[in-house]
């Protein structure tokens, strides 16, 4: 269910995970790793169960849902090595700041970036400017 393009249905989801994985249910795989995700961001563990929020970047609010998305896509990325090379891109990260989940908020601002120049611009994403920035990054 999380793969849809309805934003309320994507956001029950991750709050029925976060709610089984409060009364110690058993998760499905996919429950699991947006668990993990929302565990280690302790700053969201109330705000996800508040699915009719808005949230908005241009007065300095970041949107939880968003956030956990984006690592979700970030890690499916690492796990298949796509775009190609990803994962040597990651290891340079991560061998610059020595914190796994630093190196992922380094590369998920070049995901946000690349998918707001998209919808700002109505356009593709741009997949190789996506590479550039993580690329500068990893200098």
């Amino acid at each position: 269910m999380l793969y849809t393009q309805n934003r309320t249905e994507q956001r029950k989801f991750l709050a029925k995970a976060w709610q089984k994985f409060l009364d110690k249910k058993i998760l499905d795989p996919l429950e699991d790793q947006l668990t993990r995700v929302i565990e280690i961001h302790p700053e969201y563990h109330t705000l996800i169960q508040n699915i009719e929020s808005d949230y908005f970047p241009e007065q300095g609010e970041v949107n939880p849902f968003l956030h956990i998305n984006l690592h979700l896509s970030l890690r499916e990325q690492l796990s298949i090595n796509q775009p190609h090379g990803i994962k040597e891109i990651y290891q340079k990260i991560l061998n610059k700041c020595s914190d796994v989940h630093e190196a992922e908020h380094q590369m998920m601002d070049c995901i946000a970036e690349m998918i707001f120049s998209a919808q700002k611009n109505n356009a593709a994403m741009d997949h190789q400017a996506y590479i550039r920035c993580l690329e500068q990054k990893s200098n």
